[in-house]
């Protein structure tokens, strides 16, 4: 019996680095992918994720978008002075706190942006049609708590530069 527990134990092991690394791979992957994509409309991989969170998000402020990105408050700034020069976003005042700019993303080029991605979610379509339902839910749980791993792992990650 416990060399049936060993062996268990021995291919949950194995699953695990299976994981890991076809989550390093796909994580190394996505950047050059995301750089490629970016290239294509004259836009840095950070500039074009930036978008990303803009066009799921909605319009923040500068604070919220160095929040979401990890991003010291700097080079936010300079981020966003190039996605402006680009035409991509705008910054306007709030109008219930004048103090306050938000930045909004251009509908027109976030429509472009989509169109590009448009053909690569089709692609991941019918990747995922080979996985049942339960399957699904495994793999959409796992997503879910990386990025909030990941978001936990920015958040210490500032606060240790800030310390």
């Amino acid at each position: 019996m416990s060399g049936q527990r060993a062996s268990d134990q021995s291919k949950r092991e194995q699953l695990i680095a299976a994981v890991l690394r076809a989550s390093r791979e796909s994580s190394t992957i996505a950047v050059f992918f995301h750089a490629s994509m970016a290239d294509r409309m004259g836009l840095g991989a950070t500039e074009e994720k930036t978008l990303s969170l803009l066009g799921r998000l909605g319009s923040m402020t500068a604070g919220e978008i160095a929040s979401q990105t990890g991003l010291t408050t700097p080079s936010v700034t300079s981020l966003l002075d190039r996605l402006e020069g680009k035409g991509m976003v705008r910054r306007v005042r709030d109008p219930h706190d004048r103090r306050r700019v938000i930045v909004e993303p251009d509908p027109e080029r976030m429509e472009e942006l989509n169109r590009m991605f448009y053909s690569v979610q089709e692609t991941f379509q019918d990747l995922l049609s080979a996985y049942s339902d339960e399957q699904l839910e495994a793999i959409a749980d796992f997503l879910t708590r990386s990025v909030q791993s990941s978001q936990e792992l920015i958040a210490a990650l500032r606060k240790k530069d800030e310390d």
